[in-house]
């Protein structure tokens, strides 16, 4: 039976964090354990080749069916393997507003106020810009300026800017407002995962154990303390023992599976599976939030977009061919290259909107093959007050888990998202972007009411964001305490989304790695106590 001091179970972008952080300067021994593999295929290295990653690197959940959604089945892919999700997204690194984290503080999560993360997030961070009082400069988490971003996307950003919304060159700076193009999570044209940036190093110089291929069935509990791990290995059962503590990092869905497994969680639900209740802590797999998105597509034809057509498909040989030998050229693309940050209304404190601009045709989450060339126009509502649950389908810990995100069960959702699609046709038509010719392929209602929810009903889901699973706070029913330790077991740790109380205004990538970074941080000090 092998024996660290520390088990991080999960490699996605907190957890790499979490791992990379305790083992860099050798005091510890530290394991990391992720079901997925080690994610080196070129498909993950070369941005532009992501719709086309292996089946390998997503987990592919559906969700349960939706009401808000007219009953349809919603797609939630979560990255498996090395990375986790940071090696299967658009790469876009956004924050957050500061307003997020103090309100996470308002909240009663001490510690997590806006001048309190912003010091990880630099520390985190090595931006091609530079440091300055926003930015790190030599952070392992590399952060890029596009270096081909398609015509289009400027196109967009002047559109938007036509219509008064404030360009804006640094989301992550000091104004979060308005529109322009985004900065990514990429090395010298080459996707930098959170893996890449923690994980690897570490593991090649021996500081840090890495499993992969590993399943893990449980926490094991013992007198209220987590000792260790028992997982699925290559069809054998095994057990990792942890001297100091266990941290979770499975991800929003998978951290909250796990601890349901382990018998933290709702008592009656776990009675239901047979698993006997270590904690009874109802707000395990509650508080789900996740930023409902919808999607409209412009066909335009001509050679500044893509399609599945047999010249686009000339056109991407060359670029691949470039990126393999100068790691340049559109094959750098992120795809959501540009967009932004808006307020539905002037009476809203800060931008409850969210867009992101693609030079494609999206539809179903890209799985439909779109032969036309065109573009696509996201809007997302930033702070929802939808909320639904994870939950267990079986005992089974290879089975998937329930996911009910509730979305659009709030009609205050409903109605922030009508402005949002409605702002965001205004600037998909407007120009520069209109001299492309752009047809709106949905027909969209925008002048009836009733018939515009009812599109959206049909056709909008999740932009994969989901978060607070088991979240934080002061109180006795949040799962965490502000110091990231699962209540009621010692030595347990969470260093995933699924802390959020609150889900943050913008993408997930970069606050998951701050958590990871924080909650080495924690177990480091819990340590020296």
């Amino acid at each position: 039976m092998d024996e660290f001091d520390i088990v991080v179970i999960g490699g996605g972008s907190g957890g790499s964090a979490a791992a990379g952080r305790l083992s860099e300067d050798g005091k510890f021994k530290v394991c990391l354990i992720e079901a997925g593999g080690k994610n080196t295929d070129i498909r993950v290295r070369a941005p532009g080749l992501f719709p086309f990653l292996p089946p390998s690197t997503n987990w592919q959940f559906e969700t349960v069916p939706q009401p808000g959604l007219n009953g349809r089945t919603g797609y939630q892919p979560r990255g498996r393997g090395l990375g986790g999700s940071s090696a299967i997204n658009a790469m876009v690194y956004i924050r957050g507003c500061a307003w997020d984290y103090d309100n996470w503080a308002a909240l009663g999560c001490d510690g997590w106020a806006y001048k309190d993360v912003l010091p990880i997030f630099r520390r985190a961070e090595s931006n091609v810009r530079g440091a300055d009082d926003y930015h790190g400069g030599d952070g392992p988490l590399t952060v890029s300026d596009q270096t081909h971003p398609n015509p289009g996307s400027v196109d967009f950003v002047e559109a938007a800017a036509s219509l008064q919304l404030p360009r804006n060159p640094d989301f992550n700076g000091a104004r979060f407002e308005g529109v322009g193009l985004y900065q990514v999570t990429q090395r010298n044209g080459e996707r930098w995962t959170s893996a890449r940036a923690y994980v690897e190093g570490n593991r090649d110089a021996g500081r840090l154990a890495v499993e992969n291929g590993a399943l893990v069935e449980r926490v094991l509990i013992e007198d209220g303390r987590a000792t260790g791990v028992v997982f699925m290995q290559g069809g054998k059962r095994r057990t990792i023992r942890a001297r100091k503590a266990v941290i979770l990092a499975g991800g929003v869905f998978g951290t909250a599976q796990l601890l349901l497994l382990s018998g933290i969680g709702p008592a009656d639900h776990l009675r239901e599976h047979g698993i006997p209740v270590v904690v009874d802590r109802p707000a395990v797999g509650e508080n789900l939030q996740d930023h409902i998105d919808y999607v409209a597509g412009f066909e335009t034809g001509g050679t500044v977009f893509t399609g599945t057509n047999l010249r686009t498909i000339f056109r991407t040989a060359g670029a691949l061919w470039e990126w393999i030998r100068k790691r340049t050229g559109p094959m750098t693309t992120n795809y959501a290259e540009a967009g932004g940050f808006a307020k539905s209304s002037p009476d809203v404190a800060v931008p409850d909107l969210q867009f992101h601009f693609v030079p494609a045709i999206l539809e179903d989450h890209g799985r439909e093959k779109v032969k036309e060339a065109g573009f696509s126009g996201h809007v997302c509502v930033l702070r929802p007050e939808s909320r639904g649950t994870v939950r267990l389908a079986s005992a089974d810990p290879a089975a998937a888990p329930l996911i009910d995100p509730g979305f659009l069960t709030d009609s205050r959702d409903m109605e922030i998202m009508k402005k949002g699609v409605r702002m965001l046709h205004r600037i998909l038509t407007s120009p520069p972007l209109s001299r492309h010719g752009g047809k709106d392929r949905h027909a969209t209602p925008l002048d009836d009411d009733a018939a515009l929810e009812q599109m959206i009903r049909n056709r909008a889901d999740t932009v994969y964001h989901p978060v607070g699973t088991a979240r934080m706070g002061s109180d006795d029913a949040a799962v965490c305490d502000p110091r990231l330790r699962v209540r009621g077991v010692t030595g347990l740790y969470v260093a995933d989304a699924s802390i959020m109380p609150r889900l943050v205004s913008g993408n997930t990538n970069a606050p998951s790695i701050m958590i990871g970074e924080r909650c080495a941080d924690f177990v480091k000090a819990d340590m020296a106590a």
